[in-house]
């Protein structure tokens, strides 16, 4: 019987243990974690712990890192470029399941499907009245996305179902997107003054780092909502306090926070006019098989000493 290739590896779940059925998982938390970094031939990221190049350093025989999702934010791609050791993600698989996600999370906020949830199984429900929790009309509504990728495409794509005018930012204009989505480009500043709902769908770079802080959360409208599909450092968490409490905004509605997941009694966490879900844009049950698939993919080659299916360049 073989030696089973050593490889680190954090939280992964009982069900797809058998994925890895040809390897020896060292847990990325593991107690006698020097010996195992030594030891270890790969990284997988399940949980998206931090891999920065002192850690990459203590391991002599990393020949791979595999990301199960496409942010690498956690991971220092220059790094491991400057190491010799590919960096991959999984690209694409997960494009509609996050749209499907900015968009749940939009009609949540919109229509009040949280806290009219709450009101219909407490003791206060005993009629119906009509005046309860007048929501937000989506349909016809102005939706600006930042970020005009791949995901931000598909959202453009579902907010055409709801007849809305879709604007979005990038750092440079994408005339192919707005010739087949019909969508417009603006300005963040214009973006966020013309918006009902602002959608952000932008990987977290040093560039979109507390993109919205204060400044921008004051020039949107005092009735629109924002989606937090990002990243959750795309967002200022103390500006976006302020500015729920003190109504500069109607609502938000996060996948995603800073730090993740918020402590237990964050002050954000009180409030009535925030929807917040544990990171579940991907979590559908036929992206993440697939998101698995396209992990093993990548670790099988790096391993290999093959091109990984799907690597990330550094920039």
């Amino acid at each position: 019987m073989s030696e089973k290739t050593p490889i680190m590896a954090d939280g992964l779940p009982q069900a797809l243990i058998h994925l890895f059925d040809d390897y020896e998982i060292l847990q990325w938390d593991t107690a006698d974690g020097a010996e195992a970094l030594e030891r270890a031939h790969a990284l997988v990221s399940y949980g998206h712990p931090g891999a920065d190049g002192a850690l990459m350093d203590r391991m002599p025989n990393l020949k791979v890192i595999s990301n199960h999702g496409v942010g690498v934010d956690h991971i220092d791609v220059a790094a491991a470029t400057e190491r010799n050791v590919p960096v991959g993600n999984t690209p694409g698989c997960l494009n509609a399941s996050t749209a499907d996600m900015t968009f749940a999370l939009l009609m949540a906020a919109a229509r009040n499907i949280v806290i009219g949830d709450h009101f219909a199984r407490g003791p206060e429900f005993t009629h119906y009245d009509p005046s309860l929790m007048i929501g937000k009309e989506v349909t016809g509504s102005t939706l600006g996305i930042v970020g005009m990728g791949r995901i931000g495409r598909e959202v453009a794509k579902r907010a055409a179902g709801f007849d809305m005018q879709v604007l979005y930012h990038n750092r440079s204009r994408d005339e192919a997107a707005e010739d087949e989505l019909g969508v417009s480009y603006r300005t963040l500043e214009e973006l966020l003054a013309e918006s009902d709902f602002v959608a952000l769908n932008c990987p977290l770079t040093p560039e979109t780092t507390g993109m919205i802080g204060a400044a921008e959360l004051e020039r949107m409208k005092s009735d629109a909502i924002l989606v937090n599909m990002a990243r959750g450092g795309v967002v200022d968490t103390d500006a976006l306090y302020d500015a729920l409490v003190n109504k500069q905004i109607a609502i938000a509605a996060l996948d995603v926070t800073e730090p993740e997941p918020l402590p237990r009694g964050h002050r954000l966490l009180e409030l009535d006019n925030l929807v917040i879900a544990p990171h579940l844009g991907s979590a559908s049950d036929r992206t993440r098989q697939k998101m698995m698939e396209m992990t093993i993919e990548n670790l099988v080659a790096g391993l290999a000493g093959d091109p990984l299916p799907y690597q990330v360049r550094s920039n």
